[in-house]
């Protein structure tokens, strides 16, 4: 994505790119994303604390702990930005003999901490509004508070297309929850303009109530990004549309047939390294199909920016007979429960028996797998009472 592109995220942005960021384009290296970070975080640092110190002025004069409230959530917004500057410096730390995967999960742990400061601070909020509900103070009336409010809305509505267009752009967790966390500083801060409004026209005091509402605010931002990140840290469903490119670049070569048991291991934005198993042809030439498989590693790791080890999984085409079970056998699959699948299907044919191998794909959670193997060995059965099956269960990690 180059700087041009970024332009409709916010004001200034092309520019600030342009003067901070060099090579800006390459935004999977890791210096690049860096320089990427250290400019959001620098920002966010310097616009938070003029908000913040406006603000606790404007408190003072007016008397309003929603006001007050609000300084200090742009105060602990400085803090994250300083939490986010110190993760993406970590994360771009290289490989070493303790962490042969990187350090990029560092953004990950960044983003937890700044949900956690999130947190925090509105559990003080909630406090305090709450306080204010119980001993209302009255409050004085000032044009400068409602301009300098009106002014802090549009600087933080800046911010947010700031660090979401950045963090968007190096697919960074951190700074798309600063974005979020901004957006929701916006409702706050309109919260809080509302509620000085209303009390100089209509004389009602409902400061404590709208600090209850700024709390609740930046307590859901908050536990939204807590939620996010423990996703990525636990290993949450990858991308769709990363899984189905990878499908669509390995499947455009001939003489791979299908594809299963596909995974991707997350080690933070940018590195990811995933496996796959690769059908192919039983009476393929196993050199030439070997130079095949290294082509598409070459490929993927080249347009995707990913290590991948593809498996190669010989298969049978031409067996009638195997193809007809194969076919009756995915069928009954596929008529008891839509999202399960069969592949890697062998006949090993025996005096006695004759044995039906391969491996079924479960969804993640699934429930009832000893029910499922009785009924498919019964179904076996009802074919051909020699057949016996041989199944492997595997989870679908995509």
């Amino acid at each position: 994505m180059t700087a041009k592109k970024l332009a409709g995220g916010a004001i200034g942005l092309t520019w600030l790119v342009r003067r901070f960021v060099p090579n800006a384009q390459n935004t999977h290296d890791q210096e690049v994303r860096a320089a990427y970070g250290t400019l959001g975080s620098c920002t966010g640092v310097v616009v938070n604390l003029l908000l913040a110190a406006s603000k606790f002025m404007m408190g003072v004069i007016s008397g309003s702990l929603a006001i007050t409230a609000d300084a200090a959530n742009n105060l602990s917004d400085a803090a994250g930005s300083i939490v986010t500057l110190i993760s993406v410096r970590l994360a771009k730390k290289p490989v070493d003999q303790e962490h042969p995967f990187g350090h990029g999960r560092m953004e990950y742990v960044g983003s937890l901490v700044v949900g956690a400061l999130i947190v925090l601070m509105g559990v003080t909020l909630l406090k305090d509004g709450i306080t204010s509900i119980l001993h209302p103070a009255a409050l004085a009336h000032s044009w400068i508070v409602v301009v300098v409010l009106a002014i802090s809305i549009l600087m933080k509505g800046w911010l947010y297309f700031f660090y979401r267009k950045l963090g968007i752009t190096i697919n960074n967790g951190t700074l798309i929850a600063a974005s979020k966390d901004s957006f929701s500083d916006v409702l706050a801060t309109a919260a809080v303009l509302i509620s000085l409004l209303i009390n100089r026209i209509f004389g009602l005091t409902i400061d404590g109530y709208m600090g209850v509402l700024v709390a609740l605010i930046v307590l859901k931002a908050g536990i939204d990004v807590c939620r996010e990140t423990m996703d990525s840290l636990l290993g949450g469903k990858p991308d769709p549309q990363k899984i189905e490119q990878i499908k669509e670049l390995l499947l455009k070569y001939d003489e791979i047939l299908g594809v299963h048991d596909l995974v991707l291991h997350d080690y933070g934005p940018g590195r990811c390294i995933a496996s796959v198993h690769a059908e192919v042809s039983a009476k393929s030439n196993i050199v030439e199909i070997h130079e095949v498989i290294d082509t598409a590693e070459r490929e993927i790791s080249d347009r995707m920016h990913m290590a991948i080890c593809i498996h190669m999984d010989p298969i049978v085409t031409d067996d009638e007979n195997v193809n007809r079970v194969k076919r009756q056998m995915t069928e009954f699959l596929h008529h008891t429960d839509a999202s399960l699948s069969m592949h890697d299907f062998r006949m090993v044919p025996g005096q006695e028996q004759t044995n039906l191998i391969f491996d079924c794909v479960l969804p993640a959670g699934y429930q009832g797998r000893d029910e499922l193997l009785k009924s498919l060995k019964a179904y076996a059965l009802s074919l051909d009472e020699r057949y016996r099956l041989v199944v492997q269960f595997d989870t679908d990690y995509t």
